[in-house]
């Protein structure tokens, strides 16, 4: 039986939100002004600084994606034995603000390779626990709203970090077809800042959850163990990995979205402020899609996002003009806004407290692992069939994973909300 952790009565809500809730979505706030400044252009830098092929720069997209993959399976699986869920936040939260400095570097695709995996490690060891953290520190039926206020939090911080990018390219290098090296330097150093801002406020200000333990875990020794990862889990747990497989065959790295834009003749500026819009849509709808989710169901709005996904990427595939990439930027921050915060409330609702950052790992591990050959198969298609191939690809996938969460899986039974 489900053992739920209960907020705490005396607790002072921070704009309706639990504290952990708030301070957590500061945190990534912070987080990704840093990250969309310093990794946003990485593609750009790859193809215009470096001169990386497409193949190779999708090879560097998924490596780093299925990085990070690999290290939230073990930090979900690790937090659920010991019971510490900031600790191995902190820890992932200061190790990606101590490699992105190295950016400053980076002369090769293994250069960059490198921090980028650095960056990963840290981003695969904090996102399980820390959303675990979230989910452990409200009731059920806040899950949704709680998660929309972190992405839309989240989105919000990219938001800032691109404006200021753009800003920093306008004063530098506006009207520019390909990006140059000094103004990607300027963008790594403007980065740096906000990154350990955000290592701050986590150490201050987030307090740990501990859940209730059903066993004494004192004396014993963390043993991963992959036989044990799904013990306990609901079989359309099961079923939904499968089809976040499938869609996520389809769902290479948005290196591409953004090389897509290069190729139809965007300049780096208008690129940066396309994704500017796409973060503005991405934060506007992404706390009204949790709450929608909270009333309607997860599955529905998941895949109403995952529609939205499959139009834009077949846009992206037949657009032949630029004022038709401004639009799609916007639309593809629908997709995200609807689907990312919803799904983790999706895994929250049929997992058990205990296994959450297990359960975390798991999803987030299947979707970033299978990055890697997304990733590598529209790289391959794009030098090899034509720019437009890999989001023909990608839309087709992604009617296909609709098709499979509407037929195969039940929406979870609300729980009755806990009295603290």
């Amino acid at each position: 039986m489900e053992q739920e952790i209960k907020p705490a009565a005396s607790e002072k809500r921070i704009l309706g939100f639990a504290p952990n809730v708030f301070f957590l979505g500061l945190v990534s706030f912070l987080t990704d002004i840093s990250s969309e400044i310093i990794f946003t252009l990485v593609p750009l830098f790859l193809a215009n600084v470096l001169g990386a092929t497409t193949t190779v720069i999708g090879f560097v997209g998924g490596l780093s994606d299925s990085t990070e993959a690999v290290f939230k399976i073990f930090s979900g699986y690790l937090s659920d034995k010991i019971n510490r869920c900031k600790s191995l936040a902190l820890f992932g939260y200061g190790f990606s603000a101590l490699a992105k400095p190295f950016m400053l570097l980076a002369n090769s695709w293994g250069i960059v390779t490198g921090v980028r995996f650095a960056d990963r490690v840290g981003k695969g060891v904090r996102s399980s626990p820390r959303d675990a953290l979230i989910a452990n520190s409200v009731e059920p039926h806040e899950r949704g709203r709680s998660f929309g206020l972190h992405k839309a939090m989240d989105s919000l911080g990219a938001t800032l970090g691109l404006g200021i990018a753009a800003a920093v390219i306008y004063f530098t290098q506006s009207g520019s077809l390909t990006l140059e090296l000094e103004t990607y330097k300027t963008l790594v150093w403007w980065g740096i800042i906000p990154a350990f801002l955000a290592v701050l406020v986590l150490a201050v200000f987030v307090k740990e959850k501990h859940r209730p333990q059903t066993t004494s875990l004192k004396g014993e020794k963390v043993r991963f163990n992959f036989r044990n990862l799904f013990l306990g889990m609901d079989s359309r747990f099961k079923l939904f990995l499968l089809v976040m497989f499938l869609f996520t065959l389809g769902n290479s790295s948005d290196y591409f979205v953004i090389l897509r834009a290069q190729d139809m003749g965007v300049s780096v500026l208008a690129i940066s402020l396309m994704l500017v819009v796409f973060n503005i849509t991405y934060t506007l709808v992404s706390l009204p899609a949790g709450m929608l989710s909270d009333k309607i169901g997860r599955r529905k709005v998941i895949a109403i996002g995952w529609l939205f996904y499959a139009l834009v990427y077949l846009g992206f595939a037949v657009t032949q003009n630029q004022i038709g990439i401004w639009i799609l930027f916007g639309c593809y921050g629908l997709y995200y806004g609807i689907v990312e915060g919803v799904a983790k409330a999706f895994v929250a609702d049929m997992i058990p407290s205990d296994k959450r950052g297990t359960a975390y790992g798991l999803y987030q591990g299947v979707v970033g692992l299978t990055l890697l050959p997304a990733s590598l198969i529209a790289g391959i298609l794009w030098d090899r069939v034509g720019s437009a191939a890999p989001f023909y690809f990608g839309a087709v996938l992604a009617l296909l994973a609709v098709i499979g969460l509407l037929v195969f899986i039940k929406e979870p039974p609300k729980k009755t909300p806990t009295v603290s």
